[in-house]
């Protein structure tokens, strides 16, 4: 696969907390309030080898597949299930919060379907779920997240038997 121009070259890291608070400065708001949680995240130790896994895909970069609905605003909590042999041809993103220019030549940037695909492949990771789950990041409202999108991701990763997710944030 040729890599496209644009991505030969290595942008600096963006430091989007710097940024955030800049921002929120720059238009007159109050300081943006990050989210803190009151309880540790759970966290439960993998009890297998990573070779015999079933790793699950959830990324909020905003990809969906040419034909669903594309996410189209702010707080859109709103979730597209996508099997995880489509081509990446056929994945799109939206999202209003970060530059698609990269992602729009090649979606694996947020959405590494591909590379866990090879890793399957390799045996490196026992399988790749059949189904990915993706949304769009920029939630203001954290009580939505959690109320609504965490639980419905955590129950369809569940049914999908996956022994861990890969949570990639844009």
């Amino acid at each position: 696969m040729r890599t496209p121009e644009s991505l030969k070259t290595r942008r600096p890291p963006v430091d989007h907390i710097v940024r955030t608070r800049d921002l929120y400065s720059s238009l007159g708001h109050e300081p943006y309030r990050w989210v803190r949680s009151e309880t540790p995240p759970p966290w439960t130790e993998v009890e297998k080898p990573l070779r015999d896994c079933r790793v699950g895909l959830v990324a909020s970069g905003g990809v969906y597949r040419a034909g669903q609905i594309a996410f189209h605003h702010r707080d859109d909590v709103s979730l597209r299930v996508i099997d995880t042999s489509v081509p990446a041809a056929e994945l799109r993103t939206s999202h209003f919060a970060y530059d698609q220019t990269d992602a729009r030549i090649d979606p694996n940037v947020v959405f590494p379907v591909d590379t866990l695909r090879a890793l399957a492949a390799e045996g490196v990771i026992g399988e790749l779920s059949p189904r990915a789950y993706t949304f769009m990041g920029g939630i203001y409202s954290a009580r939505r997240a959690r109320e609504t999108l965490a639980p419905e991701i955590s129950r369809r990763l569940a049914a999908d038997q996956v022994d861990l997710a890969l949570l990639v944030p844009v």
